[in-house]
């Protein structure tokens, strides 16, 4: 069984129209930025609708968490209240703020929720850079001192990025994408973000975005210096203790059905075609489907699945 769920556009202040360019979206506005396309999300307010034919057709991802686990998930699907990941793509057009996520054993206490995420670098421009880790030589209390000096920026750690990289961001970790890059994100289904500096922008509605200084200097890990993008274990990218992301090439000779294998899984196509999914797309494979044998091309895809540990 195969599942598509429709797509819920988010504007933001740092997005563009890639989504509707590089994507062929129909973006619910003509003139906005939008930044995220949450692709798969059972989030209270953005609670994913199946548009694939069949008899889960306009259920919502939260049902079928509740009512269908086994069936569709498979029998690692973990025992949490809520589809515990969210699948997004990103549209950086501009940077995003310096920000970190709280992690899991403060998060609670700081009003939030913890989210670790990998992020695969699906395009980026000349020159593009990701801003991940503390620089080195750069001490707690000198990117204290930055922050009131306005000089954030100087303190935390720079990547250049290309197309095809990917890295993982756990909770903790102070990180900001960079302009002009697109990326597809997995993540904990969370929403929580501490902006501890946003380039002295104002958001959409004209005025300067929240910043949160208090809770960020508690959650970042300032023994996180200098880090660089991961690398494969042939076709492993990730394994946490949330999710497996795993990159394979698919052809008449080797099938979908042979990296499914009967798991759930979430695939996000990279380039090429799978029957009528192409660049961009996100759709959800149930456990034991046979029904991917329907879905012929070659492509090279991104395979999320539950962590086998």
């Amino acid at each position: 069984m195969i599942l598509q769920f429709q797509p819920v556009y988010q504007t933001r202040v740092w997005g563009g129209r890639e989504l509707e360019t590089t994507f062929r979206r129909d973006l619910p506005n003509t003139d906005q930025p939008f930044g995220e396309s949450w692709e798969i999300s059972a989030r209270e307010e953005a609670d994913s609708e199946v548009i694939s034919d069949g008899p889960f057709q306009g259920k919502r991802l939260t049902e079928l968490w509740a009512e269908n686990r086994t069936e569709i998930f498979g029998k690692l699907a973990p025992n949490s209240k809520r589809f515990p990941l969210l699948c997004k793509i990103l549209d950086a057009r501009q940077r995003l703020s310096i920000q970190v996520h709280p992690p899991a054993e403060i998060a609670s206490e700081l009003g939030g929720e913890p989210k670790s995420e990998t992020w695969f670098i699906a395009d980026a421009e000349p020159g593009a850079e990701i801003y991940v880790g503390i620089r080195e030589g750069v001490s707690r209390s000198d990117f204290e001192t930055a922050l009131r000096d306005g000089t954030v920026e100087d303190c935390v750690h720079r990547i250049p990025v290309s197309p095809g990289q990917h890295i993982f961001i756990p909770s903790g970790r102070l990180h900001a994408i960079g302009a002009g890059i697109v990326i597809y994100e997995i993540q904990q289904n969370s929403d929580t973000t501490f902006r501890v500096f946003d380039w002295n922008r104002v958001g959409l509605d004209g005025k300067p975005r929240d910043l949160h200084i208090e809770e960020s200097l508690r959650c970042i890990d300032f023994s996180d210096i200098g880090p660089g993008m991961d690398s494969a274990d042939r076709t492993l990218l990730c394994e946490c203790d949330y999710f497996r992301m795993e990159r394979h090439s698919i052809s008449p000779e080797s099938p979908l059905s042979t990296v499914t294998a009967g798991r759930f899984s979430i695939v996000t196509i990279i380039s090429g075609e799978l029957g009528a999914f192409g660049k961009g797309d996100f759709f959800l494979v149930a456990a034991g489907s046979d029904s991917v044998e329907e879905l012929s091309g070659n492509a090279n895809i991104l395979a999320t699945t539950w962590p086998t540990g």
